[in-house]
């Protein structure tokens, strides 16, 4: 079983993981729709 510190240090890696998913996610589908419209042209 995982000591309690090795669960802190992963809650804490989870925890920048899904920070930076929030901001990656929504900027890679708006440079990606900006390709589609550049094909598109």
């Amino acid at each position: 079983m995982a000591s309690a510190n090795d669960m802190k240090a992963a809650e804490k890696t989870y925890n920048s993981f899904i920070a930076s998913l929030k901001w990656s996610v929504p900027l890679l589908a708006v440079i990606t729709l900006i390709v589609v419209i550049l094909i598109a042209d």
